[in-house]
């Protein structure tokens, strides 16, 4: 796995790469649904947010690598 997560690091560190990570952290990770949100609407924000900090965990460790 490790030449994909060298791929994420190159794609993220670029200013559209930054740009579109940064994007995805406002629409989820730093989104906060209100008390009336649905458990639906709770699981599918927590998914979503489970995936940008999968991309993220992939950037780290290209860096490293």
């Amino acid at each position: 796995m490790q030449e994909i997560e060298k791929k994420f690091a190159r794609v993220f560190q670029t200013p559209d790469g930054r740009a579109v990570l940064e994007h995805l952290r406002k629409i989820t990770i730093e989104r906060v649904l209100g008390p009336n949100a649905t458990d639906s609407e709770l699981r599918w924000s927590e998914a979503n947010r489970a995936f940008v900090r999968q991309i993220e965990s992939m950037i780290a460790r290209g860096k490293k690598g």
